[in-house]
């Protein structure tokens, strides 16, 4: 493709064999490179559906997804005794709104009750962007 610059650049064009696909899902399908490309013909094949089921590895949870057990005052917000870290923020946020401890001139200070003071270091007033801060300690 010519730019206007009058620099040449490539670009690689795949070609699909539809016939094996017409013929059977079972069949193989082709996948090659357009002749113009410096591989010239380079084949592929993969099966289009499999008899045995596909399994999926699923992955242990890593850093912040992985649960982790809390003190007691972080177990009277969020519930449950070990949580992942953005569980238990998703459910501190929960508890924020359902008691209505957004300060109504500024949404982003927590106006703290004595379940939150607990965990917030005894803060009267959190900002929005110090709870994941806060909330580490917690973590044991």
């Amino acid at each position: 493709m010519a730019l206007s610059s009058g620099i040449l650049s490539t670009t690689t064009f795949l070609c699909v064999d539809t016939a094996s696909f017409r013929s059977s899902l079972l069949s193989p399908s082709s996948v090659r490179l357009s002749p113009r490309h410096p591989a010239g013909n380079l084949r592929v094949s993969a099966t289009a559906a499999s008899s045995e089921p596909a399994v999926t590895k699923t992955r242990e949870p890593r850093g912040i997804m992985k649960p982790r057990p809390v003190t007691q005052e972080m177990q009277d917000i969020v519930g449950v005794p070990e949580i992942p870290r953005t569980q238990a923020l998703k459910r501190i946020w929960a508890y924020i709104k359902e008691h209505d401890l957004q300060d109504p001139q500024n949404k982003r200070d927590i106006l703290c009750d004595e379940k939150l003071k607990k965990i917030f270091e005894g803060k009267e007033r959190v900002g929005f962007l110090e709870i994941a801060k806060l909330i580490g300690p917690h973590f044991l």
